[in-house]
């Protein structure tokens, strides 16, 4: 197993030193779920939430969250992100939507935070929205599905 590099040889924390990496084209992509009561996923599918369009106000949130992750999570590295995209997948038959998204960047370090930060502010801004009707929405399986570029390579979620 890999140390955690987050620390450095006597247990303090630090923001990992990126300066004589690389600039490799780098790609993740990230999951996650919302599960909600039958009639809250059919007023946001049919887009009759008086909030408005559910969906589409999740997809910006989760793409401006991307761009913010160096400010959420403390020894994150600032990237010049140079595309993501967020896709929203209802399934009516479990009452869920899925998120996914792919984040991308060329720089010298990964970016599996910025797609997993989306994912979640995109997951938590369908909550926040559908709330009034629907306080018991869950949400789960956040996970990388998938990361490529940099010194480690390609990685997949179940290999």
């Amino acid at each position: 197993m890999n140390k955690l590099t987050h620390f450095d040889t006597s247990g303090q924390a630090h923001m990992v030193n990126v300066g004589d990496k690389p600039h490799t084209h780098r790609i993740a992509l990230a999951t996650g779920k919302i599960t909600m009561l039958p009639q809250t996923f059919n007023m946001i599918e049919a887009g009759t939430h008086k909030k408005g369009d559910v969906l589409g106000i999740a997809r910006i949130a989760g793409i401006q969250a991307s761009k913010k992750t160096s400010d959420l999570i403390p020894l994150c590295h600032p990237l010049a992100l140079t595309h993501v995209s967020l896709e929203l997948s209802l399934n009516a038959e479990e009452s869920s939507i899925t998120c996914k998204v792919r984040a991308e960047t060329t720089g010298p370090t990964g970016v599996e935070m910025e797609a997993l930060t989306a994912v979640q502010v995109a997951l938590l801004t369908i909550y926040d929205m559908a709330k009034a009707v629907d306080r018991g929405m869950v949400m789960g399986d956040v996970h990388l599905l998938e990361k490529s570029g940099g010194k480690s390579g390609e990685w997949k979620a179940g290999e």
